[in-house]
């Protein structure tokens, strides 16, 4: 475990040189500061830096963007998630005034039924992340959660090309609908049926090693050992271990791969770097660079190898 007093850890002082959003998250996984100082610098992710700067980006009818360049949908989903990786405090006075502006407001257009935007819409890739936002803000749709469980499928993960005939589980979509039900018990409690599914998806990943076909052993997709913030719809093998570090269970042998590439990716002075930017990153500033130190793939990735390290030590 890192301490902010070590003076033989140049990382943490970077990571905690940096938004609240980040500091206190990096005080909460990888120090041992006392839960009511991490509380306070928490309280200032809706009131200063990039937080802050979403919040006041919100239109007066809930949404985010002008609809042109970006859809609605797209500006919508992937700021609420942004906010929510900032770990904005969804109790505080202006999370409350935005969500309240999200669900009386924002739906998902007159292509799904003009649905409720904690409702969701179609693909179990979106309304996984659907899923999460809701749990994360305090709205609650257990009719997600069950069409979600109605669309597992039986090799146990989920894929958006179901609906169009495909009976094989796409690891993008997985790790979205893994995360949702994973927060919605997280927010509301388990649930047999929800946690029986959840097993199933994760088993989908373990048993490919988190990235090789269960069929030939091959790598699936080697842009998956790439790592990007925010990570939007894609999956890489990071993004699955920070998922199942959450879950606050021990590391399964089969990730030890996985946690291979994450130790192959760090840089010389024990940073690592912004690997790829994927297509319609939106608040691409908040992010940094591509091919520079990124503080939150950094922070992620210490916090992974602190748990597959230190498992009953994990801090969710």
């Amino acid at each position: 475990m890192l301490t902010r007093d070590d003076p033989h850890n140049p990382v943490l002082d970077w990571l905690l040189d940096a938004d609240p959003s980040i500091r206190w998250q990096v005080m909460r996984d990888l120090t041992d500061t006392p839960a009511a100082t991490i509380a306070v610098e928490r309280s200032r992710v809706g009131a200063e830096g990039w937080g802050a700067r979403l919040l006041d980006q919100q239109r007066g009818d809930g949404q985010w963007g002008d609809g042109v360049g970006t859809p609605f949908w797209w500006s919508n989903l992937y700021t609420l998630l942004f906010l929510r990786d900032l770990g904005l405090d969804p109790g505080s006075d202006r999370a409350r005034m935005a969500i309240d502006r999200v669900r009386d407001n924002v739906t998902w257009g007159a292509e799904f039924g003009n649905s409720p935007f904690f409702e969701g819409e179609v693909e179990p890739c979106i309304n996984g992340r659907v899923v999460a936002l809701g749990a994360y803000f305090g709205e609650r749709s257990d009719r997600l959660v069950d069409r979600l469980l109605d669309e597992q499928l039986a090799d146990g993960g989920w894929n958006c090309e179901a609906e169009r005939g495909s009976v094989r589980s796409s690891f993008h979509t997985t790790i979205c609908v893994l995360e949702g039900l994973l927060t919605f018990e997280q927010a509301f409690g388990n649930a047999p049926s929800i946690t029986a599914a959840r097993r199933r998806g994760q088993e989908y990943l373990l048993e490919r090693r988190l990235l090789r076909r269960l069929s030939t052993a091959e790598v699936i997709q080697p842009a998956w050992t790439q790592f990007a913030f925010p990570t939007l719809w894609h999956y890489d093998v990071l993004r699955a271990l920070d998922y199942l570090r959450s879950t606050g269970e021990s590391p399964d042998p089969r990730v030890a791969e996985a946690i291979t590439i994450v130790l192959e990716r760090r840089q010389g002075d024990g940073r690592w770097l912004l690997d790829v930017r994927h297509k319609d990153t939106l608040h691409e500033e908040l992010a940094g660079s591509v091919g520079m130190p990124s503080r939150w793939i950094t922070l992620r990735a210490l916090r992974v190898l602190d748990w597959y390290g230190h498992p009953r030590m994990s801090k969710q």
